[in-house]
């Protein structure tokens, strides 16, 4: 499957199967996607715990974030806590040199000294506020993206959970106060068509993004669109037709709420 039509036809998967395991090889060629993803400063502050629940202990699956992942939690093979390992900014200055020593930053004769008396020092300063949310956060995205693309290609679900608190998961699984949950991502074989009912409202695409200046929309080829169209980036909207057929249909087998929303 070409990269784009992986992209494109990519869903938020909430129905998954609870029977079905999830083989571990998958988990991990997700997760070797996630360690190569861009991390700001070369940083890798971004880091996973992956909780199988076929082996984690009742008082770690009790914690997941029921009150938003409701049925979702409790169907999932799998739930991968993606966190932010606070001290990890702590050795900014030596991932700088290493993306100097490698090529990757920096030029000329003095890219070194430049280093040392300027990038080093500065990183140093302001190595707590780097640990806020903030460009760690948009690196945990990057690391997200590319292992859901990951999972989706071996043919797995995804979709991603947040909470209004992770103190109570944090407990669960040990983790120590330089470390923050920032999602949960629920993984496995999807109990309902991969379409997922079909794309998903979204505003339009010049209210979204814009070139220059905020009140002038990026212009939109119909060229480059007819070529996503062509390379089937683009589902039909939603609700595709027996949708509500299908989901009832898995409320009905696994006594699922009857309103899905928790």
């Amino acid at each position: 499957m070409e990269l784009r039509e992986v992209i494109g036809n990519r869903r938020s998967i909430r129905y998954l199967d609870p029977d079905k395991p999830v083989e571990l090889e998958k988990i991990q060629r997700m997760l070797e996607a996630a360690r190569i993803a861009s991390h700001f400063g070369n940083n890798n502050a971004v880091q996973a715990l992956v909780v199988h629940r076929d082996t984690a202990t009742d008082e770690q699956i009790a914690s997941l974030p029921s009150p938003v992942g409701g049925f979702q939690m409790q169907l999932a093979p799998v739930v991968i806590l993606w966190y932010i390992q606070g001290d990890a900014m702590d050795e900014a200055g030596a991932r700088l040199r290493e993306l100097v020593a490698c090529g990757a930053l920096g030029y000329g004769p003095d890219k070194n000294k430049e280093l040392e008396e300027t990038l080093v020092p500065l990183f140093d300063n302001i190595g707590e506020a780097l640990k806020a949310p903030g460009m760690v956060d948009m690196d945990c995205g990057q690391a997200v993206a590319q292992a859901t693309l990951m999972a989706f290609e071996q043919g797995l679900g995804t979709c991603c959970q947040g909470s209004g608190g992770w103190d109570k998961v944090e407990a669960a699984f040990d983790f120590p106060a330089s470390c923050r949950i920032v999602v949960a991502q629920t993984v496995g074989y999807p109990l309902e068509n991969p379409d997922a009912g079909g794309q998903r409202p979204r505003l339009a695409f010049d209210k979204l993004f814009q070139l220059n200046s905020i009140g002038n929309p990026f212009p939109r080829s119909q060229e480059v669109l007819d070529e996503l169209e062509q390379d089937k980036f683009f589902q039909p909207a939603a609700p595709l037709p027996k949708r509500e057929e299908e989901v009832e249909a898995i409320r009905k087998k696994y006594n699922l709420p009857r309103s899905g929303m928790i």
